[in-house]
């Protein structure tokens, strides 16, 4: 039985927005896990500056997905870039 004042089930922090809504702004921990890492090496890689820096919004730090991303992608070691793409007719020709 639920006590009086329980208004239904509790929402965790997000839950406004709908699964095909991911938000801009993200806290360090949601950060980190986005590119799965631990929020202590997405610290490191943000004093690096191979990740962005946050927002500042009052008292609170969020990172922007998008600038996220981008740093992702320009990380090394993307074997996709680097492989040669072999002409198929070039054996036939």
């Amino acid at each position: 039985m639920r006590p009086a004042n329980d208004n239904g089930p509790r929402r965790r922090k997000g839950a406004a927005l709908p699964h095909s809504l991911p938000p801009i702004g993200l806290s360090r921990e949601v950060a980190a896990a986005y590119i799965d890492l631990s929020p202590a090496k997405f610290d490191e890689l943000v004093r690096d500056g191979r990740m962005p820096r946050p927002k500042q919004i009052d008292g609170r730090r969020v990172w922007d997905r998008a600038k996220i991303e981008r740093a992702f992608a320009a990380l090394p070691g993307d074997e996709d870039d680097t492989i040669k793409k072999v002409d198929k007719w070039a054996e036939f020709g």
